[in-house]
């Protein structure tokens, strides 16, 4: 009796050790790996597949689906495009939401099904654009002049500044010395 109860007892045991690996490495109904692969960029929805074979020219069809839709025949359809090593399509101008693509192969299977959420675009930076300062008043650097000057002007400067230091000098010493004319 005893012997029969440890028998039973750990074959159990060595049954349900056995499984384990089965049961971690077997993946939900929901997460299994679909034949398709949805990406977005911005406003553009895009599926790429490799489980379609060409019929009749025809890849196959997939649609994309809002939440308010229900059926294939609801969705945004759009005919796959591509070669035998993989068919694509893409759907432009998404509104943000959640949407489910479906991609239905020219045979009548149904190549995969996923959800895909496009997300509103960020808002762009500002630009910043530089326009050219005018070139007006005095330019640091180059001696006050805002613009190159001929020799005629520097003359008629030079000598301006030569009668003001004459004048300064006279007035000065006229100052010191108030009986001299």
């Amino acid at each position: 009796m005893r012997t029969s109860r440890f028998l039973v007892r750990s074959g159990l045991t060595v049954a349900a050790a056995a499984a384990l690996p089965l049961a971690l490495t077997a993946q939900p109904a929901t997460a299994r790996v679909s034949g398709i692969s949805v990406s977005t960029t911005g406003s553009t929805v895009s599926v790429v597949t490799s489980a379609c074979t060409q019929i009749n020219g025809s890849w196959g069809t997939a649609a994309l689906l809002g939440s308010a839709q229900a059926s294939f025949a609801q969705g945004r359809q759009v005919a796959l495009s591509g070669t035998a090593a993989g068919q694509s399509a893409a759907w432009s101008g998404v509104s943000p939401g959640t949407y489910t693509v479906v991609v239905v192969c020219s045979n009548g299977s149904t190549a995969g099904t996923q959800s895909v959420i496009v997300s509103t675009p960020a808002t762009p930076s500002p630009r910043v654009t530089v326009t050219p300062t005018p070139s007006r008043g005095v330019m640091g650097g180059l001696g006050g002049a805002a613009r190159d000057v001929g020799p005629v002007a520097m003359g008629v400067g030079g000598a301006l500044v030569g009668t003001g230091v004459i004048a300064a000098a006279w007035f000065l010493r006229r100052r010191s010395k108030p009986y001299r004319l």
